[in-house]
C-alpha cells in the first residue's frame, strides 16, 4: 500500500516539474493572453499562470502571411508607427493617441491572420516588481481599447518589460518620458 501511495506521489511530482518547465532563448521574455488574465514576467523569465515565453525577434511573428499589396503597405506604415506614451504612473490612454489607435485596429481587422504583441514599458523609478506591473497595465490598456475597436482576442499578445528596455538612457525627465510606453510591434 506504501509502495503504491510513493510512486503516485513521485509521479506527480514529476508531472508537476514537467507542467513548470519552459523554454527560453536569451531574451527571455514574457507574452501572454490579454483577456485569460496571465501575469507578468520579465526579461529573467519568470512565469505564471501558462505564461508562453517567446523571443525577441517579432520580424518573423507574421511571416508568410498573404496580404494584398496594398495591405502589406499599411503594414509597413503601421510598423513605424507604434508607440503610445503615457505620463508618469500612468495607464490611460492619452487623446492624442486614438487615431493612431483606430487605423491599428482598421488594419488588424481587415487582416485578421495579422497578431501583434503590445509591449509595455516604463521609466526607472520604482521597484521592478512595480514597474513589471506598470508595464503590463500600460500592455493591457492598449489591448483593451483595440479589442473595444473590434479585434479580435487571438491577434493580441501582452509583454511587459518594465524598466529593462529603455527608449532613451538618462536620469530626467526628458529621458524618463520616452520611456513610459507601450509598443505595438507586428
Amino acid at each position: 500500500m506504501f509502495k503504491k501511495f510513493a510512486q503516485c506521489l513521485l509521479l506527480g511530482v514529476f508531472v508537476a516539474a514537467l507542467n513548470g518547465c519552459a523554454t527560453t532563448d536569451d531574451a527571455g521574455s514574457l507574452v501572454e493572453d490579454p483577456l485569460n488574465g496571465g501575469s507578468t514576467g520579465s526579461e529573467d523569465g519568470i512565469l505564471e499562470d501558462g505564461a508562453v515565453i517567446v523571443g525577441e525577434n517579432y520580424d518573423s511573428y507574421n511571416d508568410g502571411l498573404h496580404l494584398t499589396d496594398v495591405q502589406r503597405a499599411k503594414l509597413q506604415a503601421l510598423k513605424q508607427d507604434g508607440t503610445i506614451y503615457f505620463g508618469y504612473d500612468r495607464d490611460d490612454i492619452p487623446d492624442r493617441y486614438v487615431s493612431l489607435l483606430q487605423a491599428h485596429a482598421e488594419f488588424l481587422m481587415s487582416a485578421p491572420e495579422v497578431k501583434i504583441i503590445i509591449e509595455g514599458h516604463t521609466d526607472e523609478r520604482g521597484t521592478p516588481e512595480y514597474n513589471i506591473a506598470l508595464g503590463e497595465r500600460r500592455a493591457r490598456s492598449v489591448a483593451r481599447y483595440l479589442l473595444n475597436l473590434g479585434v479580435t482576442p487571438d491577434q493580441i499578445s501582452i509583454v511587459s518589460y518594465g524598466e529593462e528596455k529603455p527608449q532613451s538612457f538618462g536620469h530626467g525627465e526628458s529621458a524618463w518620458s520616452k520611456n513610459r510606453r507601450a509598443v505595438i510591434s507586428y
